[in-house]
């Protein structure tokens, strides 16, 4: 079966195309990779092995980690569920290179393996180079690797990057933290010893996240709405299934869309961090963030949809700031990588010195910089469009100089096909590639506007697909 490492990370429906024979398989090209890549400074490399509270995810990793101990790397493999974010903080701590068996935000059918490398997810260089080398050589046997608990280390990690002694005890109420069944589970209350005002809801491991994917998209947070209402709190952070992605609820259980909760981050930055240099995001991301930017006379540019684009931007020092649609965010002087409680941690802090509600500070971005409302739909197609490039120029062909009477300003084609109006609303349609599904996004400044965009968008699919 073929095994094909997407934007982030190998992941299939498990005994159907994550299977043990396919991550041993990837454990030992992994391994093969490392050979051709040792260390100048010792002869093998230092691995470790990390994983989410999914089904049979401690019993791939101990897979995983057996066969890179018995390929000659020195590999540590976690003795409990870990978020990514940690994995990634301990490719640094550990100079080591990180594997993380997780499937993320994804159903609880399925699962997958991450590969991160100098705190953030390994580039598609070497992720291809990894594919290269499936099935050169059989897997080896896998010896015993040693275990080891880094829970502590990642909270010290975020103690020191987040400065939680600051403001953890003077939170004016109570947030509310939905981890969905995911590894992040118990974490914050760590972090903040005890502190009552910290409520936590579906902490405990369940392999089958209360019977929904572990995604913090509005359809799922439910129990977070209900919990925010019921105890009076002042917001609410849910976290996905691996911990690196997160979404937030004001204090009227209203869900923030990532296109909101982007320019909230940056504004605070900005103004109370000091932050200057240039902010990237994701083609998928809203136009609210290029206003901010434009605002405090910084950078700003998109990248193709896939957290390892933006953030090599920051890893490199060309960024200062970088997020994604689907939740995740980063900034400089913590890892190049999203971490959904640094960011919750944020907005804590956030409220704690700005003395305003989470709905106040919104209201603040909308009458500064406007109004965003965002969607997004998956419309299903007869077949996976694997051929981008064909579906760019068909759907190139099918936009027209107006739409809703408001002109085209531009159609930008860097992952997809996004269609930019003159009053700044915009519509982008991407195919899966794996899936038969387009997915398509949309934002302006209304409910309205963003429906017509939709139903436009997917007149142009049906038509040409």
């Amino acid at each position: 079966m073929a095994i094909k490492f997407g934007t982030d990370g190998w992941r299939g429906i498990m005994a159907r195309d994550f299977t043990f024979e396919g991550v041993r398989r990837v454990a030992q090209a992994l391994s093969d990779y490392l050979k051709t890549h040792a260390p100048k400074t010792k002869a093998k490399h230092s691995v470790f092995v990390g994983y989410d509270r999914r089904f049979m995810s401690d019993v791939f990793a101990k897979e995983i980690a057996g066969i890179l101990e018995a390929n000659g790397h020195s590999t540590t493999l976690s003795s409990e569920p870990i978020p990514t974010p940690a994995v990634s903080f301990l490719t640094q701590k550990l100079k080591a290179v990180g594997v993380v068996v997780t499937a993320s935000h994804n159903p609880p059918s399925h699962n997958g393996v991450k590969i991160k490398l100098e705190g953030r997810a390994a580039p598609e260089s070497v992720t291809s180079e990894v594919e290269s080398f499936l099935d050169r050589a059989h897997p080896v046997k896998g010896s015993e690797p040693a275990t080891k608990s880094y829970r502590k280390e990642y909270l010290d990690y975020l103690r020191s990057h987040a400065n939680t002694a600051a403001f953890l005890s003077r939170l004016p109420g109570t947030v509310v933290v939905d981890y969905m069944h995911g590894a992040s589970g118990g974490l914050m209350s760590e972090l903040a010893k005890g502190n009552k005002r910290i409520v936590e809801i579906r902490s405990e491991i369940d392999p089958l996240f209360g019977g929904t994917a572990p995604e913090p998209v509005e359809k799922n947070l439910a129990p977070l709405r209900e919990a925010i209402l019921k105890e009076k709190a002042l917001f609410g952070i849910a976290l996905d299934g691996d911990g690196d992605r997160v979404a937030l609820m004001d204090e009227k259980g209203r869900y923030l869309t990532p296109c909101q909760v982007f320019p909230l981050l940056l504004e605070y930055l900005i103004e109370n961090h000091k932050l200057k240099g240039k902010i990237v995001q994701s083609v998928s991301l809203g136009y609210l963030a290029a206003k901010v930017a434009a605002a405090h006379n910084m950078e700003f540019e998109e990248l193709p949809v896939g957290f390892k684009h933006v953030a090599e931007q920051l890893a490199l020092g060309r960024a200062v700031a970088c997020g994604e649609e689907s939740g995740g965010y980063a900034w400089k002087g913590n890892l190049p990588e999203r971490d959904g409680l640094l960011t919750g941690l944020l907005f804590m802090e956030m409220i704690v010195k700005r003395r305003k509600k989470l709905s106040e500070l919104w209201l603040e971005i909308e009458k500064k910089y406007g109004a965003s409302d965002f969607r997004r739909v998956d419309f299903h197609i007869s077949k996976p469009a694997t051929d981008k490039a064909a579906f760019t120029a068909k759907v190139q062909k099918r936009v027209p100089q107006k739409i809703g009477g408001v002109p085209v300003k531009n159609v930008m084609i860097l992952d997809g096909v996004k269609v930019v109006l003159e009053n700044g609303h915009w519509v982008l349609m991407r195919p899966s590639g794996t899936e038969p599904l387009i997915r398509t996004y949309a934002e302006t400044d209304s409910p309205k506007q963003t429906q017509l965009l939709l139903e436009t968008a997917a007149k142009w699919v049906h038509t040409h697909l």
